[in-house]
């Protein structure tokens, strides 16, 4: 409240100023942004010079802190490893002679942080299938150009 009154601005400004500001030095620290390049860039924010000086320096300051931060509050995801495969199939039981069922079993090996997991799953081999296909649709979105564009925006 202290600052709301000094500044004589509504809180919601105050708010969307900071905000600002913390995306600001958060996206330049992930960018690894040099001197001249975060000069350039809050250029077109049209602050006068001595405060233009004093982002540059707060960056400089804080862009490793920022980046380590960044970084441990991205997500940890699990690592392929190996995948194991079995194709099963029950050729008849004793109340049916001939039915075949096959079944195809899956032991997924992942590592996390250096701690291996393993994960054992069955299917048939239609909805195997369609994973495959679903999969490599995904497989192919990752590879277009706009989510290349997205994926470097991100990183």
């Amino acid at each position: 409240m202290v600052v709301v009154e000094k500044l004589g601005v509504d809180m919601v400004t105050i708010q969307h100023g900071v905000e600002g500001l913390m995306y600001l030095f958060t996206e330049c620290s992930k960018l690894m942004l040099s001197e001249l390049d975060f000069h350039d860039s809050i250029l077109t924010l049209g602050f006068s010079e001595e405060i233009n000086k004093e982002l540059l320096q707060i960056y400089l300051d804080n862009r490793k802190e920022v980046r380590n931060i960044v970084s441990q509050l991205s997500l940890a995801l699990p690592n392929y490893h190996n995948l194991e495969w079995r194709f099963d199939i029950q050729l008849a039981s004793r109340s049916l002679q001939r039915q075949a069922e096959p079944q195809v079993l899956l032991k997924l090996h992942t590592k996390q942080n250096g701690e291996s997991q393993h994960h054992v799953m069955q299917t048939d081999p239609v909805n195997l299938l369609h994973l495959t296909h679903t999969l490599e649709a995904a497989l192919n979105e990752v590879k277009s150009q706009h989510c290349r564009r997205i994926m470097r925006n991100i990183k």
